[in-house]
């Protein structure tokens, strides 16, 4: 069982975003922007181009409305989107409030956020995303 599914039955604590049937999505823990973003399927799967066609799609559309939100909430010009895929072997897409491309660079030194602002973060990005 991966940490992602650890997370998604509630084992291991998160700063939630929103969930659906299929869906998940929490701030990530080490972010290189305020509102950095993981979503993830709830089906365990390594790589993402494993998924079925039907799972991707969904997974693409639920992360547009979790991305609206995002923009909504932070300040930025765009939110981006990738996949690396590396770090846990479970699928995943980060999205991340960008101004500038290279903004997306995992080189870049992560955010240290306290626990007060990630919840305050992870609230406002559930209030625009429930609207």
């Amino acid at each position: 069982m991966t940490i992602f599914s650890k997370i998604i039955k509630g084992e291991i604590p998160c700063y939630k975003i929103a969930e659906d049937d299929n869906f998940f999505a929490f701030l990530d823990i080490n972010p290189l922007a305020k509102g950095h973003t993981l979503v993830i399927p709830k089906i365990e799967e390594d790589y993402l181009f494993n998924l079925d066609d039907e799972t991707l799609a969904g997974m693409i559309v639920f992360s547009k409305k979790v991305a609206l939100a995002i923009g909504k909430t932070i300040t930025c010009n765009r939110v981006g989107l990738t996949v690396i895929g590396l770090e846990v072997p479970h699928a995943h897409i980060h999205l991340i409030p960008i101004t500038r491309e290279s903004d997306m660079n995992f080189g870049n030194a992560k955010l240290k956020l306290d626990k007060e602002e990630m919840a305050e973060i992870a609230r406002k990005i559930q209030l625009a995303f429930s609207i």
